[in-house]
């Protein structure tokens, strides 16, 4: 008797290469740990406060919304605690409980689930909660104002103000080496730029994000930035300088990058990348908000879908 097989047709995907959600979550979780830690070290108890509240917070609202919906519970996916924990990277250190509670609401409910939930978001949830809270309340933005009682050994004036408002002489006492080792004044997880441009490499050498992105963003700050400072050495901030404060590095390797809300070509992703960066630099230069990364990353988040229509020709008919 012939021995027979079964050939089973289900539909795709046909194959899966084991990886998961949470996998990717805890991975990107892990590669900002560096900077947040930094945070920590520089500004104590506070800043670890408001990162362990800024994560709980996300993860209840995700299960209340999940309960109120009738869904299934997804905080597992450790999706709602990477929102958390990436929007307390953005925020000041004295940052009142109020406010986490109201950014990781916004973050959660409206940049993320009124869309579907995971993988059905058009906007960065970290980015749509703090462009909605600068808007709302800018104060809780200005970190000369938010940490004035911090003693911290280093310029205590954020550096983008203080460009904006008097020009290059005014960074002068900021180094880029300082800089890059976190000794400005800024959002909990957004100053150690070492830290996370090794999170950076490590998540793109994993695979999990994709270099395209973060490289052309850099590329566009870079490149914009030394355009400005070529036609105005003294008002307008060399590119090192753009590329290592605010939140250029945390945008490039960690916002700009969310799978739902970026490209998945190859050419679109270099024009996403690039097109945000210029943006960040032509904000900052002769736009009123002193850093223009939130901002830039909800208009590059919104023309995604047009730049992921352009495919390369086909070959033949």
């Amino acid at each position: 008797m012939l021995s027979q097989k079964k050939f089973i047709v289900s539909h795709a995907p046909f194959w899966h290469d084991g990886s998961r959600i949470c996998e990717r979550n805890h991975q990107i979780m892990l590669a900002a740990l560096p900077a947040l830690i930094a945070g920590f070290c520089y500004y104590g108890p506070k800043a670890i406060g408001v990162a362990a509240l800024a994560v709980s917070c996300a993860m209840l609202w995700e299960l209340l919304f999940n309960w109120v919906a009738k869904r299934p519970e997804s905080v597992g996916d450790g999706n709602a605690a990477l929102i958390g924990m990436l929007f307390a990277m953005l925020m000041p250190a004295t940052t009142p409980w109020w406010a986490v509670v109201t950014g990781t609401f916004i973050a959660v409910i409206i940049g993320k689930q009124i869309y579907g939930g995971i993988g059905a978001n058009p906007f960065s949830p970290p980015a749509v909660a703090v462009a909605i809270m600068m808007l709302s309340w800018d104060r809780m933005f200005d970190f000369d104002e938010m940490l004035l009682n911090y003693e911290l050994g280093f310029p205590m004036i954020y550096p983008l103000t203080a460009l904006k408002n008097f020009g290059v002489d005014a960074v002068s006492d900021f180094s880029l080496c300082g800089l890059l080792m976190g000794r400005q004044i800024g959002g909990i997880g957004s100053t150690f730029g070492l830290g996370l441009i090794i999170g950076g490499a490590y998540l793109i050498i994993r695979g999990f994000i994709r270099w395209e992105i973060s490289v052309s963003f850099l590329a566009g700050v870079f490149i914009t930035a030394l355009l400005f400072n070529f036609s105005d050495p003294v008002k307008y901030g060399g590119p090192l300088f753009h590329l290592f404060t605010g939140y250029t590095l945390i945008g490039a390797f960690f916002l700009a990058t969310d799978d739902s809300s970026s490209p998945v070509n190859f050419i679109p992703m270099l024009l996403y990348g690039a097109l945000g960066g210029v943006m960040t630099v032509v904000i900052r230069n002769i736009g009123v908000y002193v850093d223009g990364v939130i901002f830039t990353l909800l208009i590059i988040n919104l023309v995604n879908p047009l730049l992921d229509k352009i495919r390369p020709k086909a070959l033949g008919k």
